[in-house]
């Protein structure tokens, strides 16, 4: 399977920040722009994998500053790295005072998904090949980041077993 550019993955979404989408603060719903988020970066997966792809976890999304009503929001989303059948994606928030044009980044956040095959079983996904300076020390720092996911899903793992619920006859 052939390496493939950074750049084959990039994707971008711009949305303009409407009251529905905002608080009782004027600010934009965390969850809102969540959403925007998972969109974007499952796109660049699938552009990187050319297979269906979900997301595995949420490592982070770290609000930077809020967004405030009738301000826009332009998320770019990338793979940063690649094994197996996992990619990383990085996904940066700008916002965006659509009357001053002053712009700042919000938000960013690393996300982990998972190519499947037609059976819906996990599959190969090439590897990453970056050339921005940006680009590779985010994949030069990935494999640190890929180890702290394994330690946080050992430890969800365990959550899970001591707080499912039983059934009172078992």
């Amino acid at each position: 399977m052939e390496a493939k550019y950074v750049n084959e993955s990039r994707s971008v979404k711009s949305a303009h920040v409407l009251p529905p989408d905002t608080n009782h603060h004027g600010t934009m719903f965390g969850g809102k722009l969540m959403s925007y988020i998972d969109d974007i970066a499952a796109i660049a997966a699938n552009r990187h994998a050319r297979k269906p792809c979900v997301t595995a976890s949420t490592d982070s999304v770290d609000f930077l500053i809020p967004i405030k009503e009738g301000s826009s929001v332009c998320l770019e989303a990338f793979v940063t790295y690649a094994h197996n059948t996992s990619m990383e994606v990085f996904v940066k928030v700008i916002t965006e005072d659509l009357i001053t044009g002053k712009r700042e980044l919000c938000t960013t956040s690393f996300l982990t998904f998972v190519a499947l095959d037609e059976n819906g079983k996990p599959s190969k996904v090439p590897n990453v090949i970056p050339q921005s300076e940006e680009e590779k020390m985010l994949h030069e720092s990935a494999p640190d980041r890929r180890e702290a996911r394994r330690l946080r899903r050992v430890d969800s793992k365990r959550f899970a077993e001591i707080f499912t619920v039983k059934k009172p006859w078992e």
